[in-house]
């Protein structure tokens, strides 16, 4: 099967995609901040380079796109049609970087929060936020 768009339009909008800042990110960190908890972003000496650290609560949270990081039986995580064994080898790395990341932070004693790109649609968004905080707080 081939591709629907052509190489060129294809690697513009891969190259379109970010790693931060996104707007799950985005959300997240703006309902964090209005609700007083303070943090710090990719800190590059933890394992993973979690996307929001809250030191005061030894906490990290990772805002997963749920593609990239192949959210089983989620609706977004669709394995793509064309070269199909080379996506699933890029999002299996992904995983298993992220059991390794949570493995290290764990064993230094972190507290791991894991948001799914999913559970920051309109429909979930509120449900999550209130799982967020007690997950923090608690």
């Amino acid at each position: 099967m081939t591709d629907v768009h052509s190489k060129e339009t294809r690697s513009y909008n891969m190259s379109r995609i970010r790693s931060k800042d996104t707007k799950p990110e985005m959300l997240v960190r703006k309902f964090l901040h209005k609700n007083g908890f303070r943090y710090r972003l990719h800190v590059k000496v933890l394992p993973g380079k979690p996307d929001i650290v809250l030191p005061k609560y030894k906490t990290v949270i990772f805002i997963h796109g749920c593609f990239w990081h192949g959210h089983e039986g989620c609706k977004y995580y669709v394995v793509p049609k064309t070269r199909t064994e080379w996506w699933l080898h890029k999002i299996g790395t992904n995983i298993y970087n992220d059991t390794n990341a949570e493995t290290a932070l764990k064993n230094g004693g972190w507290k791991i929060i894991k948001i799914w790109e999913c559970q920051l649609k309109k429909s979930e968004i509120e449900g999550t936020f209130i799982l967020l905080t007690s997950q923090i707080s608690g």
